[in-house]
């Protein structure tokens, strides 16, 4: 589903956005180290401070800033008005770059288990999400090399439902939780709105008036909504089992962002 998520997505957006978008990659390089290795090493500092470093929530914030963007950032970027073809680019040099900037991540919490296990996981989701971004790219460049607004309205829509159907199915867990604990999912919920909103507002404000303003949106989008997904096929069993609500928790601010969060886009990058 994430593959027909990516490839529908690519339809959409083109070689063309994407590409002249991949011209200057330092300053994607330089955000994805800053979100995906410093800001987890500070998130452990702080924590090992307080001493909570052993916690289920501590465990959770730093995977979470650790992990890359999520798939379907490149539909966030498009609902919210935001540079789809920047998005795509993050997500692309994110993944990239995973394997590398989660070693420390992974040394810090010696109980996550060998590294090797996360590191093929991040390849193969690498591996889909270059394939079916390809895939994409030549459907649009034989199909719609030049997409009227009608065409570009349908691929909206195919974009949406197939957002909408990844959601429904991320979420399902979250009946059998709420069921079982209904305070716990609520504390767990709250920590994951806390968690994603707050990136995303800390990057909006850090970037809206830097040099970095034109790719500020698609930044935030990728720092607020993490594919911590990643983990639980590549964590030991016991290790995950603490989070498993919280990474179906988790699912609830990423893909409630378009519902939520337009108005503080729109405030803090207005007239982009």
């Amino acid at each position: 589903m994430v593959a027909i998520l990516l490839t529908v997505t690519a339809l959409r957006i083109g070689h063309r956005a994407a590409l002249g978008a991949a011209h200057d990659l330092a300053w994607g390089l330089g955000a994805v180290f800053v979100l995906q290795l410093a800001l987890p090493l500070v998130c452990y500092a702080a924590l090992w401070m307080l001493g909570l470093t052993q916690t289920p929530a501590a465990l959770a914030l730093v995977l979470v800033a650790a992990a890359p963007a999520i798939s379907g950032g490149p539909n966030l970027a498009l609902l919210l008005g935001q540079d789809a073809g920047r998005m795509m680019q993050i997500l692309v040099l994110g993944t990239a770059a995973f394997p590398v900037t989660v070693l420390p991540v992974l040394a810090l919490f010696p109980q996550l288990g060998p590294p090797t296990e996360v590191i093929q996981s991040a390849l193969a989701v690498l591996v889909v999400i270059v394939i079916a971004t390809l895939l994409g790219f030549v459907l649009r460049a034989r199909i719609f090399p030049h997409p009227n607004a009608r065409q570009v309205q349908t691929l909206d829509g195919a974009s949406v439902i197939a957002f909408s159907v990844i959601v429904v199915a991320l979420m399902a867990p979250l009946n059998a939780a709420v069921r079982a604990d209904a305070s716990s999912v609520l504390l767990w919920a709250i920590f994951a709105f806390a968690i994603s909103y707050g990136l995303q507002f800390t990057t909006l404000i850090c970037l809206r008036n830097s040099r970095l303003r034109p790719v500020a949106g698609p930044l935030a989008i990728g720092a607020g909504n993490r594919n911590i997904a990643l983990f639980l096929v590549a964590l030991p069993p016991e290790t995950i089992a603490p989070l498993l609500i919280f990474i179906a928790c988790w699912q609830l601010p990423m893909y409630l962002t378009p519902l939520l969060l337009p108005r503080l886009y729109r405030w803090a990058l207005p007239h982009d």
